[in-house]
């Protein structure tokens, strides 16, 4: 009887090691598996734009975003004006989601009456696992169509005079959490200037940054220094555009708070027609509303 049983003891403590060699085997594999994923990093901004323009964000398939925008006058127009609470520049659009990497957006604004266009491709998207990226990267191309009367109807005036174009490379980082950084080198090209010292192209490099502040509300702030030729002089003197406000989420919303010295709200306005400085008080008060639709 113990000859039996020392075999079947023998047998029970080999079958026992090789089950936990084969149980660690399989936990190497798992967290060879795992580490052989890829994370991708979501929600860098928290809507498709920073404050005036755009973010490396895009609507998700099947998704569309009502967008209204409003600025109000200078806060330097004094009382009578009601300090810009008076006047006001409203900018409505669509954009839609066409695949996770792309989206499309057409709007109207009062801003010379300004009907645009736009397409943003999501290049590369900031990773880490078995791919590893640093950043996340967007191209936009939009165009831009004033609706103006013809200042000189008597002269030789085209549609394509009408047209201006802009193109945009964004590059962001989510840092962390709370802290996210874009930078925006912009072109901006139009085909029908004021006079002819103006140029028809500018350059311009914008930055912009979102630090979380609750889980619900972020601090924005949006620059962009404009490199006007030197060697060319403008019949309008501009400025650069400088946009802090908040971000406040909703439910289905996204609420943006902004304070800037630019009145338009598309890339042609913002970065070619900023008139207005801070320090001479030239600051709109505005806001962005988001309600995002899910349509398949």
């Amino acid at each position: 009887m113990k000859k039996r049983i020392r075999p079947l003891i023998i047998c029970m403590f080999l079958s026992i090691a090789w089950m936990g060699a084969a149980g660690q085997d399989l936990e190497a594999l798992l967290e060879e598996q795992m580490e052989e994923t890829t994370e991708y990093t979501s929600a860098t901004f928290k809507a498709t734009r920073v404050m005036n323009g755009h973010s490396i964000e895009r609507m998700p398939e099947g998704q569309m975003d009502f967008r209204i925008s409003h600025r109000f006058g200078r806060v330097n127009s004094g009382a009578y004006e009601f300090f810009g609470i008076d006047q006001a520049n409203i900018h409505l659009s669509l954009e839609y989601g066409i695949r996770d990497w792309l989206m499309v957006g057409v709007g109207r604004g009062t801003f010379e009456k300004t009907v645009d266009g736009f397409m943003k491709f999501s290049l590369l998207r900031q990773s880490a696992g078995a791919r590893n990226m640093p950043v996340s990267v967007s191209f936009m191309s939009g165009a831009y169509v004033n609706g103006l009367r013809w200042n000189d109807p008597e002269r030789d005036n085209h549609f394509y005079h009408r047209i201006s174009y802009a193109h945009q490379l964004m590059v962001a980082r989510k840092f962390s959490q709370r802290f996210s950084f874009q930078l925006t080198p912009s072109y901006l090209h139009r085909n029908l200037v004021e006079t002819v010292s103006d140029p028809n192209d500018l350059f311009a490099l914008g930055a912009g940054a979102r630090m979380k502040l609750t889980s619900r509300i972020s601090f924005n702030a949006e620059y962009y220094y404009v490199f006007t030729p030197e060697d060319q002089l403008l019949s309008a003197e501009i400025f650069n555009p400088l946009a802090v406000g908040f971000d406040i989420e909703t439910g289905g919303h996204v609420f943006q708070i902004i304070l800037t010295n630019s009145v338009a709200m598309r890339e042609n306005g913002i970065i070619g027609f900023t008139t207005g400085r801070w320090i001479d008080g030239d600051i709109h008060m505005g806001f962005n509303i988001s309600r995002v639709f899910q349509l398949k």
